[in-house]
């Protein structure tokens, strides 16, 4: 009898073991301890199609237009090939049902081809985990996917990010940052489950920004706020973080380049998106039309840089590689000069294949990438403009009068009337995409080949 209880005491935990999903690996410190994270799903295939559309949607994170315009201006200058229009649907205090009731007028209206998500934030009421709150989620997350795949999109479901002190504003928040964490935790896994129910792409916000926060604190200041100063809106560090999930889930690899360069002849290749203008030993200039992703320098130690982020998640190396490779190398050790600054390389590191994107912060691509960056930059701000104050303010009825209206092109609007003198909806959503054209069309404009020279020098 006990030989069979002992049986049936193996084949429960057994039964278990399988049931149980596996975990992420988790840094060895008492601070993870409660967290059980399920381990995310490997990258798929390329999720990305040429001419796609692509709807970035969130709540005041995604309003924040930060991570949504690092995705926009990788897409636009480092991936150019998909030729990817971007639109930008971020409202503040928004939860997943928020969304679901706006989707249609808002969002699909523009037939959108792929779809990204980051709800979350708010739907877990800033209060410790409760299957009711599981269970409203999960429904209207499903809902939200289900609606982008009869509407012919692909999607990636984002998680949350994650908190890092109890926010201010939120009056009915309560537990503690722990249990705000572990909740939002919670929903992360929930999201996995979903995105593996419905067969779409999951990005893992939550559990990235939540490492990479705590090594940074570690490694740089205990005050370093990768979730931002008031604890749930990141500065560019945890966006960068953000950008890199969605990044990756689209299944992008990152090669954007490589030049490569034998240094006896002085002869040189190049991939796709680049071309040799003329090359001599220790000199190649190339005229390239694709860029690195260009962050420029500034104090590692501090959450609201880039370049910081790119120190605690790998962004240079899995999505920003501009190689070069150096062949028959007879020094021991070489200088690269690529714009205004020079780094001294090994020959087997050149050998090896050096990344420039990663070494270089300031670099020829600079300036025209900030070029690009700025018109996404004012093009994703009029999106904001458009949903918020004219599909919803203006076209609810917030103004009674012209007189209420201090923005110009609101108040011009306002005047667009149908023949029974209603506003005429779809005139002045018309007339909203006549104006945000040439904000779009600017974004190609700024987005013009570069003319580059590299040299390298036996030391």
């Amino acid at each position: 009898m006990r030989y069979k209880s002992s049986l049936i005491v193996l084949a429960l935990a057994f039964a278990t073991a399988i049931a149980a999903p596996p975990l992420e690996t988790k840094p060895d410190d008492p601070f993870f301890a409660k967290f059980e994270p399920v381990k995310a799903p490997a990258t798929g295939p390329l999720l990305l199609k040429f001419g796609d559309r692509l709807a970035i949607c969130g709540d005041s994170i995604t309003q924040q237009q930060m991570y949504s315009r690092i995705m926009e201006t990788y897409l636009t200058v480092c991936v150019p090939q998909f030729g990817v229009t971007v639109r930008q649907y971020g409202w503040s205090g928004e939860t997943a049902q928020g969304f679901l009731r706006r989707m249609s007028n808002d969002c699909l209206r523009f037939s959108p081809t792929i779809a990204t998500t980051c709800y979350g934030m708010n739907d877990h009421r800033y209060r410790p985990y409760e299957d009711a709150i599981g269970q409203t989620y999960v429904e209207n997350t499903t809902a939200i996917v289900r609606e982008f795949k009869q509407a012919g999109a692909r999607v990636v479901l984002g998680s949350p990010g994650c908190v890092g002190k109890m926010p201010s504003w939120v009056k009915t928040a309560s537990g503690t940052v722990e249990d705000l964490n572990l909740s939002l935790c919670k929903l992360r896994n929930l999201d996995i489950e979903i995105a593996a129910k419905e067969r779409v792409a999951f990005a893992d916000v939550f559990w990235p920004i939540f490492t990479a926060g705590f090594e940074a604190r570690h490694k740089y200041a205990p005050d370093y706020a990768i979730a931002g100063k008031d604890g749930v809106h990141p500065g560019w560090a945890g966006h960068l973080v953000m950008a890199y999930a969605y990044l990756k889930a689209m299944g992008l690899d990152g090669n954007l380049g490589a030049f490569t360069v034998d240094l006896a002849s002085g002869k040189a290749a190049t991939t796709a998106g680049h071309k040799v203008v003329s090359c001599k030993p220790g000199e190649i200039t190339l005229a390239s039309s694709r860029y690195p992703f260009c962050a420029a320098g500034g104090d590692p130690a501090k959450d609201d840089n880039i370049r910081s982020a790119m120190t605690l998640i790998p962004f240079n190396q899995s999505l920003n590689r501009l190689m070069l490779v150096g062949k028959n190398t007879r020094a021991k050790s070489y200088k690269v000069t690529w714009g205004e600054e020079t780094r001294t390389y090994s020959a087997e590191q050149l050998a090896h294949g050096v990344n420039l994107a990663a070494d270089f912060a300031v670099n020829p691509f600079s300036d025209a990438f900030k070029k690009v960056d700025d018109a996404v930059k004012a093009k994703q701000a009029y999106e904001q403009k458009q949903i918020q104050r004219i599909f919803h303010d203006l076209l609810n009825g917030k103004y009674k009068k012209a007189e209420e209206i201090s923005d110009l092109e609101i108040k011009e609007l306002f005047a667009v009337r149908d023949a029974a003198g209603k506003l005429d909806r779809e005139a002045i959503i018309k007339a909203t995409e006549a104006r945000r054209a040439p904000l779009a069309a600017a974004i190609k404009t700024a987005f013009v080949p570069v003319t580059h020279t590299i040299k390298i020098a036996a030391e």
